[in-house]
This record gives structure tokens, C-alpha cells and sequence, in this order.
């Protein structure tokens, strides 16, 4: 078997996340739809990382093995041209094919990830932005959001930002940077660490929200972390603010 490295590109709305399931349309099972009819096999895709529902991905990536070697070109445009017929395919496109050899593998290859979450921070809120941010009306205090994130770098027990759901065996996590800019009216939040709890990314962001807003203070982010407890942090943001933007191995 041949093996190929994919980056995609999708917009999250409309998709109950990476993963196929029971119900709901996946960006997983589209591209294996698609893949099979261009390829006419058997195709299973191995991801980095599944991101949740209605979040998004600049450079997700995945590998698949298919029995023949056809040229890189032809499989981008075979891929993306099958991709457009499925429902909401026109919300996924391949960016890239890379053919590698088989000790490569998208999931465990994967050495760290590169989330941003983009916060709309202005009393009116942006239709041209409103699919992907999200819009917090009050002044957030960009200092005390720097200072409360330093609390979260490093290795800790992350069960206050871990939502009901999560099948990790560990809720210890090690996240090696977070790095907060504004440009505009635009607060941006990138994340950085090998891997994240179910929903984690989006519980330290509302948790930093709230920090911005004041009610809750920098320091007590060591708090929070001490009690171990989901009611401990902040809110959990909406998912179409988190975008998947890198993936280094």
C-alpha cells in the first residue's frame, strides 16, 4: 500500500466535527466518500486530531493508503473534484498531497498543534466576521488576559478545563506556549501543545474571556487549576471562533 500525507481546509459549520458518526455529516466521512468514488476502494482516513463540532481547520491532517501510485496531481484535483459533489463539500478543500513512506502516520507522527481562537472585541458586532469569531461586546483588558495565561503554560492537571465527554485516560496535559495578540478590533489566542482534552482550548479561552471582563483575576487561575473542578473555570466559547492552524511534525 502507498501511503499519502493530506492538508485540508475546511469550514466547520455545518459538520458535527472531524469524526464520522451515527448521525450528522462529518468532514471524515465526505472525504472518505469522495476518495472511494475516485479511487474505487476501501479508503480510511487517520487524522491528527479531531476537532469538535463547527470548528474549523487551515492545516488539518491526515494520511491515507490506497494500492496504486497515481501522480500527486492527479490525486489533489481527483480528490477536490469528488469532494464538491458531497453534501456541504464545497466547505472542504485539500490543500496539499504529499506522498511519504509508511512509518509516517498523521496521529502519532504529530509532535505539536497550533490552535488560534479569534475574539470580535468591539460593542457592535461584525456580520464579515461573525462565522468565525466570536463577539464579545465588552472591553477585554489584554494585560490581565497575558497574565492569567502564563498559569496554564507548562505541565498541570487540566480537569477544570475538560469537559463532560472527554475519553482521554490522563487530564494531565503540558502546553508549551499561548500567545495573545491584537490587531484591530481582533484579539487572537493561539495555543500550542502536542494535544488537548475534549474541549479544553475553548474552556481556556472563556476562562480568559472572563478574565478580560474582570470578573474573575489573573491570579486566580492557580486556583482554579488546584481545584480540579469543571465549575471552577470559566464559560466554554462557541466552537466557530476556534480554528486548527498548524500541524509540526
Amino acid at each position: 500500500m502507498i501511503r499519502y500525507k493530506l492538508i485540508i481546509e475546511y469550514d466547520g459549520e455545518n459538520f458535527i466535527g472531524w469524526q464520522k458518526q451515527k448521525k450528522g455529516f462529518s468532514v471524515q466521512e465526505t472525504i472518505e466518500k469522495a476518495a472511494q468514488k475516485f479511487l474505487q476502494e476501501d479508503i480510511t482516513l487517520i487524522v491528527a486530531g479531531r476537532t469538535d463540532s463547527g470548528v474549523h481547520a487551515e492545516a488539518q491532517v491526515a494520511h491515507l493508503d490506497i494500492s496504486k501510485k497515481l501522480k500527486i496531481k492527479n490525486i489533489l484535483l481527483g480528490l477536490n473534484f469528488y469532494i464538491t459533489k458531497e453534501k456541504f463539500g464545497q466547505d472542504i478543500s485539500i490543500k496539499k498531497v504529499i506522498l511519504v513512506n509508511n512509518e509516517f502516520n498523521a496521529r502519532f507522527s504529530a509532535k505539536k498543534k497550533f490552535y488560534n481562537y479569534k475574539i470580535y472585541n468591539k460593542e457592535y458586532r461584525s456580520p464579515i466576521n461573525t462565522k468565525n469569531t466570536w463577539w464579545v461586546a465588552q472591553k477585554l483588558n489584554i494585560d490581565d488576559m497575558k497574565k492569567a495565561s502564563s498559569f496554564l503554560i507548562g505541565k498541570h492537571d487540566f480537569s477544570s478545563f475538560r469537559a463532560v465527554g472527554c475519553q482521554a485516560s490522563s487530564p494531565i496535559k503540558t502546553i508549551e506556549e499561548i500567545i495573545i495578540k491584537k490587531k484591530k478590533n481582533i484579539i487572537t489566542i493561539t495555543f500550542i501543545a502536542r494535544s488537548f482534552l475534549y474541549k479544553q482550548v475553548r474552556i481556556m479561552t472563556g476562562t480568559l474571556k472572563d478574565v478580560g471582563t474582570g470578573l474573575i483575576k489573573p491570579q486566580s487561575l492557580k486556583k482554579i487549576i488546584k481545584d480540579k473542578s469543571r465549575k471552577s473555570a470559566g464559560i466554554t466559547a462557541p466552537s466557530k471562533g476556534l480554528t486548527l492552524v498548524k500541524i509540526k511534525y
